[in-house]
């Protein structure tokens, strides 16, 4: 699949079936995240890859809408310095998130972002250190709908391009 393609037809997958992911594909979804451009090139990124299904019950109890992450076969906590401290780490991470989302796309795998807010019950459920924090999570598994993978893209899913760019000005 073509990135042009994997941008128009992927889709957020909630619910997964319970199949695990190979080794060869979660490294390829991690590697998308580990090559993706950053600021600087600082890659203020690090990725705890997680599998256990009581700890992603336990991670998806830590933000009002992650509860997809209890079902996934795979799912990976963004962490970076302090937020707070320069915008640019989020926007770093989003960009990781996208890379393996659209990875895992292109292999027929499903995935929806978390955003975590009890930010402390995540440390310690992960044990990571002070200087990182977590505020995304993504969740990957084959979707339990496996037609979402090859559906086309609805009609009239998206604005028209002329009601979202504006030329020059305003």
């Amino acid at each position: 699949m073509d990135v042009t393609q994997a941008i128009r037809t992927q889709r957020v997958v909630r619910k997964f079936q319970e199949r695990t992911l190979p080794e060869d594909v979660i490294q390829v979804i991690l590697n998308a995240g580990r090559r993706t451009r950053s600021s600087k090139n600082k890659q203020d990124w690090r990725f705890i890859a997680i599998r256990d299904r009581a700890t992603l019950k336990s991670l998806s109890e830590c933000g009002t809408w992650a509860g997809h992450l209890a079902e996934a076969a795979l799912g990976v906590a963004i962490l970076t310095p302090d937020p707070m401290e320069k915008f640019q780490f989020m926007f770093d991470a989003g960009q990781a998130a996208a890379s393996m989302q659209l990875a895992a796309w292109d292999l027929g795998v499903g995935s929806c972002p978390a955003s975590i807010y009890e930010f402390e019950k995540a440390r310690q459920l992960l044990e990571f250190p002070q200087e990182w924090h977590l505020r995304i999570a993504l969740s990957f598994g084959y979707p339990k709908n496996e037609e979402l993978i090859s559906a086309p893209p609805r009609k009239g899913g998206r604005f028209p391009i002329g009601e979202i760019v504006h030329w020059e000005r305003w």
